[in-house]
């Protein structure tokens, strides 16, 4: 039996990286699971047995029409996972104000898109699970401390950790749990582009700079995608049934 037998599941940004680590672990959890991305993950959905949708966070109507498309094919939703993000690295001086709103646009409004829309389908089968329907945002280890050249996506995730407090506190009548996630530097596509950002600023070569971001964690090394899909399991689960609006930390000791 897994830990998330008979839920449903959705996953936005799971095209790769953590969103599609952590759909393939709802999956093997025992969850049915619906992927979203820019272009639908077909592949992905196929190799987990779940759905594939193409969806745009930032757009409201798309989120109606993802809702309406798992109601259609799943039957309702009880895990909603605002994964979808992007990643910025720019001084504040040469940050654009077109940089500021696509940033906020897709990690802090898709987030706030997101989870509205859900509210609905969670509440509704929020009582078949000892503790309740749950949203789990992914923020970042950025939403708890500062970091020199992100500021833009620092506050991005800092929104996220606090609309996930203030959310967790509304919905909780409700029984849907919200709670967030704070990776470290993991070792994905988007943490690959972090460390050539931070090469292409301190004019070092890559190899130098993955050093010196892998020290900066105590454990020594960068996370992998499994190790945050983990914590999003937890949190979706019964095992986190008196868990909400808390903020889980997962970055090797960094913040630390």
């Amino acid at each position: 039996m897994g830990d998330l037998d008979g839920r449903i599941a959705l996953v936005t940004g799971a095209a790769t990286g953590l969103g599609a680590a952590a759909a393939r672990a709802l999956a093997a959890a025992g969850a049915k699971v619906a992927v979203t991305d820019l272009t639908a993950p077909e592949g992905l959905a196929a190799e987990i047995g779940g759905i594939a949708h193409a969806q745009d966070v930032t757009s409201e109507d798309d989120w109606a029409a993802t809702m309406d498309w798992i109601r259609a094919e799943l039957g309702g939703l009880d895990v909603l996972v605002n994964n979808a993000g992007l990643w910025l690295f720019k001084p504040i001086t040469e940050t654009t104000l077109d940089d500021w709103r696509r940033l906020h646009a897709v990690n802090v409004e898709g987030v706030f898109l997101g989870t509205r829309a859900a509210v609905p389908l969670l509440a509704e089968r929020a009582h078949q699970w000892r503790g309740g329907s749950a949203i789990v945002n992914l923020s970042s280890v950025a939403g708890i401390e500062g970091a020199a050249g992100a500021t833009c996506y620092n506050s991005t995730k800092g929104a996220v950790r606090l609309f996930t407090k203030g959310c967790a506190k509304e919905l909780a009548a409700a029984r849907i749990r919200v709670n967030s996630v704070h990776p470290g530097v993991i070792d994905t596509d988007m943490g690959r582009h972090l460390v050539d950002d931070f090469a292409q600023a301190q004019q070092l070569g890559n190899n130098e700079v993955l050093a010196q971001v892998s020290a900066m964690h105590p454990l020594g090394h960068l996370g992998e995608p499994q190790n945050v899909a983990d914590a999003v399991v937890f949190l979706a689960s019964d095992r986190a049934a008196f868990t909400t609006g808390s903020e889980l930390v997962v970055d090797g000791g960094l913040s630390a």
